[in-house]
C-alpha cells in the first residue's frame, strides 16, 4: 500500500495508467461487457466485486481526464431510449466525472454499436464487476504539467 493512492487501483492498472498518453483511452466496463473479444490483446484488468461509481472514483482521483476536448468522457447509451435518457448508473457516474471535467465539457453519450468501434481502439481496459447493463464509459486521459512559458 501506498499514501494518497485509493487501495481499489491494482499495480498492474497503475502501471498501464502510468503508460498511457495523453489522448490514451480507458474503457471502464460492466460485467456484461464484450471485453475480451474487443481487447484484442490489449490490457485487461479485472476488479471483481466493484461498482462503476467505485471504480470512476478510484481511477480520475490519479488520472487527469482530457481538457483540451469537449467530450473527455463518453458512455454506452441505452438502447431503445431517447437521446435524453440517462440511467441511475450514468447519473451517478457523472455526477462523479463532472467535478474532473473543465467548464464547458461533457460526457459524450455513444450509440452501443459506435461505442464498441471506440472501445476497440483503447490503450486498456477495466473489467468491473457492474451488474447495471449499458453500465460502460470510456475516459480519455489528459496532461498533467505547467502552463506553457511565453
Amino acid at each position: 500500500m501506498l499514501k494518497g493512492i485509493p487501495p481499489l487501483l491494482t499495480p498492474e492498472l497503475l502501471k498501464i495508467m502510468m503508460e498511457m498518453g495523453h489522448d490514451d483511452a480507458l474503457v471502464l466496463c460492466d460485467a456484461n461487457f464484450t471485453v475480451h473479444s474487443l481487447a484484442a490483446g490489449k490490457p485487461v484488468v479485472h476488479l471483481p466485486g466493484t461498482s462503476m461509481v467505485q471504480v470512476v472514483v478510484a481511477i480520475t482521483a490519479l488520472l487527469p481526464l482530457a481538457s483540451d476536448v469537449p467530450h473527455p468522457a463518453a458512455f454506452m447509451a441505452v438502447s431503445g431510449q431517447p437521446d435524453s435518457y440517462r440511467s441511475a448508473l450514468q447519473r451517478e457516474v457523472m455526477a462523479a466525472l463532472t467535478p474532473e471535467m473543465q467548464p464547458g465539457q461533457s460526457a459524450e453519450r455513444v450509440e452501443r454499436y459506435a461505442f464498441y468501434d471506440l472501445a476497440r481502439a483503447a490503450y486498456a481496459y477495466v473489467l468491473t464487476g457492474e451488474l447495471q447493463p449499458f453500465g460502460n464509459f470510456i475516459l480519455r486521459k489528459g496532461v498533467i504539467g505547467e502552463n506553457l512559458r511565453p
